[in-house]
C-alpha cells in the first residue's frame, strides 16, 4: 500500500472514531437514551440540541466521502482492516477526553488487533 493511499484511508478511519467520541460526549450531556423511566423520547429530542451530536454525525459524512476516496484507489480487503485502528485511536481518545481508563486485557486485545492490521497492510 502506497503512503498516500494509507493517509487518506487512516484520515477515514480517524474521522470514524472522532465521531464516536462525539456522540458518547453527546449522550452525556441527554443522558441515557433508553431508561426505565419511559422518557427516551424526551431525551432523544434533548439530544437534537446537544452540539457534539452535530458534530459527531459531520465527522461520519465526512469519514464516508474520505473512505470512499481510499476504496477508490486500495482493494477492499487491504483497506477494511484499517478499520480496526479506529480501536486504538478511540481508547487512547476516550482515556484522554472522557476519562475512560482501559483494563490490561483491552489493552491486549488491541495489540492483537494491531499486530494483525500491520501484517495485513504490509500483503
Amino acid at each position: 500500500m502506497k503512503l498516500a493511499d494509507f493517509a487518506i484511508l487512516s484520515c477515514g478511519v480517524l474521522l470514524n472514531a472522532l465521531a464516536q467520541l462525539g456522540l458518547k460526549a453527546a449522550t452525556q450531556v441527554s443522558g441515557p437514551l433508553v431508561a426505565g423511566d419511559g422518557s427516551a423520547w424526551k431525551r432523544g429530542l434533548d439530544l437534537l440540541v446537544v452540539p457534539s451530536l452535530w458534530y459527531a454525525l459531520g465527522a461520519y459524512g465526512l469519514s464516508v466521502i474520505v473512505w470512499l476516496v481510499g476504496l477508490s484507489r486500495v482493494p477492499v480487503s487491504q483497506a477494511y482492516p484499517l478499520l480496526s485502528m479506529g480501536y486504538v485511536i478511540n481508547i487512547g481518545l476516550a482515556w484522554w477526553l472522557l476519562g475512560e481508563v482501559p483494563n490490561a486485557q483491552r489493552v491486549a486485545g488491541i495489540g492483537v488487533i494491531v499486530l494483525g492490521v500491520v501484517l495485513v497492510t504490509r500483503s
